[in-house]
Order: structure tokens, then sequence, then C-alpha cells
């Protein structure tokens, strides 16, 4: 019996009506969406400002969770001797039956220094040490349960009192823009009119161009997709740096209870795309563009990281055959780099002999078909 004998064929018919045969893997996207919302998704975004720029209330105003009830809030005397720490939040929100672990990273004390030079190293650190243990766990043997905690998303915030990028925010940007996805922000936007918003967004662009910058690129529609989602792709374009306000408090609106903030002046709604960005910005961030993020960090900041690592160490065996040999023997220090290549001998050998288990048995299964 040939192969294509033992299937029952079945046919559906086309838009012009004709009968064609069908396979069915068309349900392929249902079978990697059912896996996915099994599996659930995580996600590692980095909040990066000085301090009063409402960093922790615009967070808790995207996910609709307080993460920040318990900090302790430092007076001036405080600030000003603190150093530039890193702490994470973990959350597990699920919506819908979907899952998301949401990890915040904050970095109080950035920026917040009389003398901010190098401030921005601590966090570099943090994110080339995520970028290190993946690297390790990775090369391991067992990579069923690697945990990602890479950053996939670095939220820069832009003090709006200001005339542009100050030294310190260019430094920042520059420093982390070859390792994490950077979206500049501008904070506060209800501080600002919309002329004065205009002009801040024309300075903040200029400036990123001008000190060659490299922030979050959001990625061409294809040629095919409906008008809507062009449009959306050209506003989102069109509105970087958002400008953003965040509120956790009710306020009503004409007999409507939204989030935003009263003013004697008026109300000014978070949600309201008239008065800032924030709807854009959570629609990039967690509707359009989370996948996105996680694929560059993956395929572009981890790879570079990786490259460079595995050039180090192909650099240094080479040095250790090219050393000469002393008359004192020198033992080998046992290094995170030797033990990774160590790791990396034991898998190949361990492939190696499961190619040859599996030649003797196709071998075999040869030998009795003959």
């Amino acid at each position: 019996m040939t192969s294509s004998a033992r299937y029952k064929s079945r046919t559906v018919k086309s838009e012009d009506g004709e009968e064609k045969e069908y396979v069915g893997f068309a349900t392929l996207p249902n079978q990697v969406h059912r896996k996915s919302v099994k599996k659930g998704f995580d996600f590692t975004l980095m909040v990066a400002g000085e301090s009063g720029l409402g960093k922790s209330t615009l967070i808790n105003s995207l996910f609709l969770t307080d993460l920040y009830k318990d900090r302790k809030l430092l007076n001036a005397e405080e600030r000003i001797s603190q150093t530039v720490e890193i702490i994470k939040h973990t959350v597990d929100i699920e919506e819908k039956g979907v899952k998301l672990k949401l990890t915040i990273v904050d970095t109080p004390g950035f920026g917040d220094a009389v003398n901010n030079t190098e401030s921005w190293r601590t966090i570099t650190d943090y994110i080339e040490q995520q970028f290190e243990q993946y690297f390790r766990d990775e090369s391991g043997l067992n990579r069923k349960n690697i945990q990602d905690n890479r950053v996939h998303c670095c939220l820069y915030f832009i003090s709006p009192f200001g005339h542009g990028l100050r030294p310190v925010d260019v430094e920042f940007m520059k420093a982390l823009q070859d390792k994490v996805n950077i979206v500049p922000l501008i904070s506060k936007a209800d501080c600002l009119t919309p002329a004065e918003m205009r002009k801040m967004k024309d300075r903040v662009r200029e400036e990123i161009e001008k000190f060659g910058i490299k922030v979050y690129q959001f990625p061409d529609c294809d040629s095919d997709e409906d008008e809507e989602l062009k449009q959306q792709d050209r506003e989102l374009k069109e509105s970087t740096p958002f400008a953003v306000i965040g509120s956790n408090t009710i306020v009503e609106v004409k007999g409507q209870r939204v989030r935003g903030r009263l003013y004697p002046w008026g109300i000014v709604e978070v949600e309201n795309q008239s008065h800032c960005d924030f709807v854009k910005l959570r629609n990039m961030l967690i509707r359009s563009h989370m996948h996105d993020l996680k694929d560059i960090t993956c395929d572009a900041h981890y790879e570079n990281y990786r490259a460079q690592c595995i050039q180090q160490m192909t650099s240094s065996k080479l040095t250790q055959d090219n050393r000469v040999e002393s008359p004192i023997p020198i033992l080998p220090l046992s290094t995170p780099d030797v033990e990774t290549e160590k790791l990396i001998k034991m898998k190949d050998e361990e492939l190696r002999r499961m190619q040859e288990m599996l030649q003797k048995m196709q071998q075999q299964m040869h030998e009795q078909d003959l």
C-alpha cells in the first residue's frame, strides 16, 4: 500500500468554486494559540528616569495594579545620598484566560545625584547579567525550563520642564541603545499646553537624531494589511516620543467614571487621546508590539551579546593553545568561560553518541527488510 492511499482525501471549495484537496494545516495558528495561552507569557519592562516624573503611577495605570503599595518615599536629604538601585516587582496578571507574568525593573536613584557621571553603569550591568545568566542556562544540558529574565523594553522618562534632552538623558540612552529597546516618554504631559508639547516633541526628536541615539523603531506594516492598521501604525510613529499622564484616581466626567486628574480648571483624562498619548503607549506596549519587542531582544540584542561571548571564548582558547610551555605547570583556573566550554563539549559528545545509535538502528532495520 502506498503512503498516498493510507489517508482519506478531503476536498473543499475555493472562492472561485473550484474543488481543492484539504490537508488541514490551516488550523496551525489555532494550535499555536492554544499552546501559547496554556503556557502563558512573560514580559520584563524596565522604567528609568529621575524621581518625581510619575514612573510608578504610569505603570500602575498601564496594568491596573498596585506594584508600589509598600514603597517608602524618601525626603530630599535621603535622595541626595541615595545610589542607583535595581528593584524587581513581579506580578501575575490574568485577563480572559490569558496569563501574563509581568516583571517591572525599577531603578530608583537614577538621575537624582548632584554628579550623575556614569550613573547608568548599575543599569547596564544588570541587563548584561541577565544576558549572561540566559547564556549559561542555554549552554547547559537541561534547557527545558529556562527562565527568561532578559529586559525586553525600557521606558525612559524625560522631564517636561527642560528644553529637550539633558546630558544625562543622552548618556543613558547611548549607553543602553545596543542592549535594550528604548522607548522615550515625555512625562507629566498635563504640565504643558498642546503647543508646548508639540514643540517639546520636535525638539526631542531632533536631538535623538542629532546625537545618533538608537531608540525602538516600529516595524513597517505589510502592504497587504488593511487601511485601519496602517493608519494606527502611522499615528504611533507620528506620536513618538509619547507624551503620557498617569493616574490611579477615578473621577466623574459627564456622568461617566474615568481615570484622570482633577484640577481647579478642569479634568485631565488619562485615556482621552486628545489629552495625552497614554492609550497609544498601552496599545503599542501590550496589544500590538509586545512580541516584536521580545523578538528584537532575542534576535538582535541578545545575539550580539552571545556572539561576543563565543568570540571571547574562542580567543581565550587560541591563546591557551599557542602559549609557550612553562617549566612550572600552570593549572587552568575554573572560570565561567571554561565551565561553559566543558558543558558544550559534553553536549556535543552526547549528540554524537545519539547519532551513532540512530545509525545502528537504521542499519538493523535495513537488514531486516532484506
